[in-house]
């Protein structure tokens, strides 16, 4: 009696670089929709910090972006990538996002005071736990994508035999 599978070899999952590239852009939408919401919500701005301008929050996005790519790229390269990586993922993304904001925010005024109104403005109107929300929905959807052995679907007509009948 033969023990190997008959529909062929198990799949094995959906490749690195397409989990990562799949939940990076996740992450982007994630995050920028709950900022957005959460501007709405509070009809005040992410930033709100006189003399500011937009460049903290573009740089602290892509800065988010960057470290989330990095980071879960490092954590999915392993066959069997661990959901716990999810907090990881999410905590050094938030803090990466903050402190992107922070410098570029020092940059933008030359004042450390300003800096640290924006980082803290960030913490307790919720700009900051929107970002690690977002980091974590899409860094456990791409620990999910990499660790299910799933293949693509095939119709019936796509069988290399034909069916004996």
């Amino acid at each position: 009696m033969s023990s190997s599978d008959p529909r062929g070899p198990a799949p094995a999952g959906v490749s690195v670089a397409l989990a990562t590239v799949m939940t990076t852009i996740g992450f982007f939408a994630l995050a920028v929709f709950g900022l957005g919401a959460l501007s709405i919500t509070t009809d005040a701005d992410i930033i709100s910090v006189p003399g500011t301008g937009q460049a903290p929050g573009i740089v602290g996005m892509i800065i988010a972006i960057a470290v989330f790519a990095g980071i879960l790229w490092s954590v999915v390269r392993s066959a069997h990538p661990r959901f716990l990586s999810v907090w990881i993922i999410a905590i050094v993304t938030a803090l990466g996002h903050l402190l992107a904001v922070g410098a570029t925010a020092i940059i933008v005024t030359s004042d450390y005071v300003a800096s640290l109104a924006v980082m803290a403005g960030l913490i307790t109107g919720g700009g900051s736990l929107i970002v690690l929300a977002a980091a974590a929905v899409a860094g456990w959807a791409g620990i999910a994508l990499r660790r299910t052995r799933a293949s693509r679907p095939r119709w019936p007509w796509e069988d290399d035999e034909p069916d004996a009948r």
